[in-house]
């Protein structure tokens, strides 16, 4: 992406996390960025910290929840910014539960954010995205898509869905050809604020099953899959074992989690904690920022992405190796049948 050039990235959940990552990000390959999320003073930072980079930014006060709201601002977006290219869903929301002390209003309002939310971004895209016949969706999931863990029901069903929802509409825009791409990427646990306003029911304070990654890891990710799209992008090689860990071995993985789950995800419960933003922002009157409380222990780069943007490169030197390989047990062969090649040996 060269600077100056006029494309446009849509960011839901922008102003904090991985969302907020995102925009900067984007922001740095040469976007103007418009941030979709309830938070004011999160807002006004996100918009901020994209003009600073030299881009035009607009902050979009939006709960994904609300799908005429998410429309409202797509049109916004048109009219302000201009030809929407890339939309990015991002925002979520969750807690720290056991199952059955989720009430039925929370297990609704993580489902409605989580899951709908996507869902609603990506119909606003598609309005505008099919008629041009281009544009990227990136709709962000987690190694929770795939496998569940304890304290997290409400939003694993909802990362679950957001997989099944996505691949039906892939083969959708698959029956008309059409060259809007619909791309998923799966992320590890992150340090994100998402630990310090989680709804909590737990002794401990909340935290990411680790390894632990900066935001910044994932926030590259999205930016590649948006310029190189694909069907779906593993962040993370934590992501990778977990996933794959699953299809082998689901049983297994159920005993163990239900052995080390609910521990792994709680940590010092005197670390600050702000209030659940389940239902209200978190980030109306402070800004937030993409880094949550865990600095220490986020990785800032990751081994399994740096291959998986270059697997065109990687898979062209496994083929030079295996075709050198196969090339030189021809000539190996062929050598050693040769007249006066010694033919078979024994001894």
């Amino acid at each position: 992406m060269v600077p100056g050039t006029d494309k446009v990235a849509v960011v839901t959940g922008g102003t904090a996390g991985v969302g907020r990552a995102a925009v900067h990000a984007f922001a740095d390959a040469g976007y103007d960025v418009a941030i979709l999320a309830r938070g004011k003073a999160g807002l006004d930072a996100a918009v901020a910290a994209v003009r600073e980079r030299g881009r035009r930014g607009l902050g979009i006060p939006t709960d994904v929840a609300d799908a005429a709201a998410v429309h409202r601002a797509a049109a916004k977006v048109a009219g302000e910014l201009g030809v929407i290219d890339v939309w990015v869903n991002v925002a979520f929301v969750g807690s720290l539960a056991y199952s059955w002390d989720t009430t039925d209003a929370e297990l609704r309002r993580i489902t409605e954010v989580t899951y709908l939310g996507q869902a609603h971004g990506t119909q606003a895209a598609l309005a505008h995205m099919r008629p041009r016949d281009r544009g990227v969706i990136v709709n962000v999931g987690s190694a929770l898509a795939y496998r569940s863990i304890p304290l997290q029901a409400a939003y694993c069903g909802a990362k679950h869905a957001v997989i099944g929802y996505t691949r039906s509409v892939i083969t959708e825009l698959a029956s008309e050809n059409s060259n809007v791409k619909l791309c998923t990427i799966q992320l590890p646990g992150l340090n994100t604020p998402q630990f310090n306003w989680n709804l909590n029911k737990m002794p401990g304070h909340p935290m990411p099953v680790p390894p632990i990654f900066s935001p910044e890891v994932a926030a590259r990710g999205i930016v590649h899959i948006a310029e190189h799209p694909r069907r779906n992008m593993w962040v993370g090689l934590s992501t990778a074992y977990t996933i794959l860990g699953d299809r082998l071995v689901p049983k297994l993985a159920d005993l163990y989690l239900g052995r080390t789950g609910i521990a792994a995800q709680q940590t010092d419960p005197e670390l600050p904690a702000w209030g659940s933003n389940l239902f209200e922002a978190q980030d109306a009157d402070v800004d937030r920022g993409p880094d949550g409380p865990f600095p220490r222990q986020a990785h800032r780069r990751d081994p399994w992405l740096w291959l998986s943007m270059r697997r065109d490169l990687v898979l062209a030197g496994v083929l030079a190796v295996a075709g050198g390989a196969v090339a030189a047990a021809i000539r190996g062969r062929g050598s050693g049948t040769a007249p006066g090649g010694g033919g078979l040996r024994t001894r």
